[in-house]
């Protein structure tokens, strides 16, 4: 046994804050976490384990109170650090010592401790803030969308900043207690579990947890009125689903679809392994936005994902997410493909289940649908730039392009990727070049002219060899899938 090393309280601070003499002179944190579309998102210096965000809100007002706890850890030594944020800062606390703060650019919140954190050591911060989300504006727009009743916040690649200052970036994942006090007759969803709730002098507070990483951008908040059902999937995976009150001739379409969420998940565990969380479900706010999004186990709907009827299939596709984007984030926002073409295949895939067109088939569509000048090719899957992250081609030429890969190293080492992939970044990062040593490693083939080809290549590929994709000109026509792409790129700015 280990004999503990008793030391004061103030003792103890100045040996988690002081830097060695030896050590490096202490310096701001990098300004931004390193990604090439987003340059100043997030911060280098440092990375947080633990969000802890209790909120106050007045739908009536869309006035907005919080106090934001982060459980942080340098990563090197550092005299200052950056969260990103947008609303008003009353105060900063970092181990308990008020901090100087300032406002750098556009959505930056730069902190200097009183002392300069060591590399390696643990910080807690302490942000109180307030204000009216809706009337902030960052980069030309505000993710905060009031409803009749209350407000929701899901959006992406931003959304963090109109409720909780964080190091936003996908490859900074933390856990998450979110606590918010709303007026009686006013519910409070976010992601995860709901431990409790309480009532007192006319205000109710609601408490949920998400106990595994999650990326700051999936981090979800609905405040109103809604119909709250639980239960079970089939295999026991608790549901929570939620719809407001007044989603007109779209709520029973919704209800339809979102309500298949148990069946569907497990469906999906099939094809990805386990469910990597501990509950499952969905919300459908009354919002005039058209994208869903996939928020960590609590995915938003848009009511106009139902305005053609029940839509299982978008279901079918936030779900995946769960797995490829969720629990496996990407590493940069170039790798969107490992998010937005497994969840489009996953959509093939259930169209074949349903006996609407193979995945086959509607690759040859896909490829087919498409003229060798059609801008649809020149979007490069595998790293289509900021301004084209959420573009049609992510989307179906991903899966497309997961097609191809399908065929070139058959069923067996196909599906068993799928599996693997999940399995061994769970509740991490990955890469598109990860991946692709991945399913070279299970198939034993070299895949580098495969990824080139159809991921980076901002040309029409070649006509599949045979056993791969092909050109579909003597098969009819299906029914092609209901893309997501220009719902979401419609929605981003």
């Amino acid at each position: 046994m280990r004999k503990k090393l008793l030391v004061s309280a103030a003792a103890a601070a100045t040996l988690l804050l002081a830097v060695p003499a030896s050590a490096a002179t202490p310096t701001p944190g990098a300004p931004g976490a390193g990604d090439p579309y987003y340059p100043t998102y997030g911060d280098g210096g440092y990375r947080v384990s633990h969000y802890d965000l209790r909120l106050k809100y007045q739908p009536a007002t869309d006035q907005l109170e919080g106090t934001a706890t982060l459980l942080a850890t340098a990563t090197q030594n550092l005299s200052s650090f950056d969260l990103d944020f947008a609303l008003n800062v009353n105060s900063v606390l970092v181990n308990g010592h008020p901090a100087k703060f300032s406002v750098v650019g556009v959505q930056k919140l730069q902190v200097t401790p009183d002392a300069p954190l060591a590399d390696g050591s643990q910080a807690t911060i302490v942000v109180q803030y307030s204000g009216v989300p809706s009337t902030v504006s960052t980069y030309g727009f505000d993710a905060w969308q009031r409803t009749p009743d209350g407000a929701v916040i899901a959006d992406e690649p931003e959304a963090a900043w109109w409720w909780f200052p964080s190091n936003d970036h996908p490859s900074d994942k933390a856990t998450f207690d979110v606590s918010v006090l709303v007026p009686d007759g006013t519910q409070a969803i976010s992601n995860g579990v709901l431990t409790s709730t309480s009532s007192k002098l006319g205000w109710t507070r609601y408490n949920w947890r998400e106990n595994k990483p999650q990326a700051t951008y999936l981090a979800t908040l609905a405040i109103g009125k809604f119909d709250i059902t639980t239960g079970t999937s089939p295999s026991g995976i608790p549901v929570i689903n939620a719809y407001s009150p007044d989603l007109g001739d779209n709520e029973d379409a919704a209800r339809s679809s979102v309500e298949r969420t148990g069946e569907l998940v497990d469906w999906l565990s099939g094809y990805f392994g386990p469910y990597p969380f501990s509950t499952v479900g969905g919300y459908v706010p009354n919002v005039p936005t058209h994208y869903a999004l996939e928020t960590q186990t609590r995915v938003f709907y848009s009511p106009r994902q139902f305005a053609n009827g029940a839509n299982p299939s978008v279901v079918v596709h936030e779900l995946t997410h769960q797995w490829y984007g969720d629990s496996v984030s990407l590493e940069h926002w170039s790798d969107i493909w490992l998010n937005e073409g497994f969840a489009t295949y996953a959509q093939w895939l259930w169209s074949e289940h349903e006996d609407e067109g193979t995945t086959q088939q509607l690759a040859d569509y896909v490829y087919s649908s498409h003229p060798a000048d059609d801008p649809f090719w020149t979007v490069k899957p595998g790293d289509p730039g900021a301004a084209n992250q959420f573009a049609d081609a992510v989307y179906d030429r991903g899966a497309l392009a997961i097609q191809v890969l399908r065929n070139t190293i058959g069923d067996d080492a196909f599906f068993k990727l799928l599996k693997a992939w999940p399995t061994e970044h769970r509740y991490g990062n990955g890469t598109i070049a990860e991946f692709q040593a991945l399913a070279e490693r299970i198939s034993g083939k070299q895949l580098g002219d495969l990824f080139h080809t159809w991921l980076y290549t901002a040309t029409k590929p070649a006509q599949p060899t045979a056993g791969q994709a092909h050109s579909a000109t003597a098969a009819a026509p299906v029914a092609q899938p209901r893309s997501w792409a220009q719902i979401k790129a419609a929605q981003q700015h």
